[in-house]
């Protein structure tokens, strides 16, 4: 099998991580090749440095997709669960896939922001709303939704199984798995 990239994007506390997660460890269980690119871990190791300006959240996502590219141009299916809020960034991280040919799906993970402050797994909603942090993904800075993703999951409505299972069904009918 070849590789591939699936870049899951959403709001902060969407599920973009426990889904990629739960995908990879269904694909490992078969003998894929998986790599799941955290945004957190990311920001840690590669793009330590930047903030979150518009220009150092576009350099963040094209590093991001540059190593996906990479990976997948070498056979692992990668899993990029990164917010990457611009639509001009991810559609730059297509356009690097499709000239390399490498495949590209775009999962939006459409958790409305109601239901992503209560999950608030990071805590980064209370932080904002309590005046301690600016800059919000999808509250006091923007995100752009994909306008036609490869699929798009409504989290609220769907079990985590659900979701792996549509994904995995993604990549079956693309001919990835």
């Amino acid at each position: 099998m070849g590789g591939a990239t699936v870049w899951l994007t959403g709001l902060p506390s969407a599920g973009k991580t426990t889904i990629a997660s739960a995908v990879a460890g269904r694909l490992r269980a078969s003998g894929r090749l998986v790599e799941v690119l955290d945004g957190d871990e990311i920001r840690t190791f590669l793009s330590a440095g930047l903030g979150f300006s518009r220009a150092d959240r576009h350099t963040n996502v094209q590093r991001v997709g540059y190593v996906a590219d990479l990976l997948a141009r070498n056979g692992v299916l990668v899993l990029v669960p990164v917010i990457a809020p611009y639509a001009d960034s991810r559609e730059a991280v297509r356009s690097r896939h499709e000239a390399s040919g490498t495949p590209y799906l775009e999962v939006h993970v459409a958790t409305p922001v109601d239901v992503c402050s209560v999950r608030d797994v990071k805590g980064l909603y209370a932080k904002q709303a309590a005046g301690e942090l600016k800059g919000l993904t999808g509250v006091d800075d923007p995100y752009e939704p994909p306008a036609a993703p490869d699929l798009r999951i409504d989290t609220q409505t769907l079990t985590v199984d659900e979701t792996v299972l549509s994904v995995c069904d993604l990549l079956a009918a693309r001919g990835l798995v």
